[in-house]
């Protein structure tokens, strides 16, 4: 999608440095954070939100939930520490980006 912010930045279009990335998905620190750590995690290809999968989805969200795990890896999985993995799904959601994505929120 041409106006797509998300897409310039899983296509470097954006300079934006990456946390975690495969052939699917990438991960980025959110601009306004929400938590001590707050990651997005996006596919590489445009999906305007969770409506938009289809059956051919199924790589991608493997490939977003693989970034997920490294992540909670690195922040969230231990005893004392967990981590959220929040959806918005359209503008009455609180979707303001409608390139599908995640947020990862952990150390609070």
């Amino acid at each position: 999608m041409i106006n797509c912010i998300f897409c310039k930045i899983a296509s470097h279009e954006i300079p934006v440095p990456f946390v975690a990335e495969n052939d699917y998905a990438v991960a980025f620190y959110d601009r306004s954070p929400q938590a001590p750590v707050h990651i997005l995690v996006i596919p590489r290809i445009h999906i305007a939100s969770i409506n938009d999968l289809t059956d051919q989805s199924g790589p991608v969200i493997v490939g977003m939930m693989d970034l997920v795990r490294q992540l909670a890896q690195i922040h969230g999985n231990s005893s004392d520490k967990g981590f959220n993995l929040k959806v918005n799904t359209g503008a009455s959601a609180g979707q303001e980006v409608f390139h599908m994505h995640w947020h990862f929120l952990a150390g609070k």
